[in-house]
């Protein structure tokens, strides 16, 4: 499934990468590269799926 995503640098040089899924569970993820960002992100993504057992939009 493809998430819609935003990224963006901080005020202090991090990369930081937003995501909202539709049921309004939401998960970011930082770097200090855009690459490193996003797959931080993809890490917290990993965890949300763990955490509240695979919610219905990332199966």
């Amino acid at each position: 499934m493809l998430v819609p995503y935003t990224i963006e640098q901080d005020a202090d040089g991090v990369w930081c990468a937003h995501a909202r899924l539709p049921s309004g569970a939401a998960t970011r993820g930082e770097g200090e590269t855009p690459d490193a960002a996003l797959a931080d992100l993809r890490r917290a993504f990993d965890l949300l799926k763990e955490e509240f057992d695979s919610p219905a939009e990332l199966m």
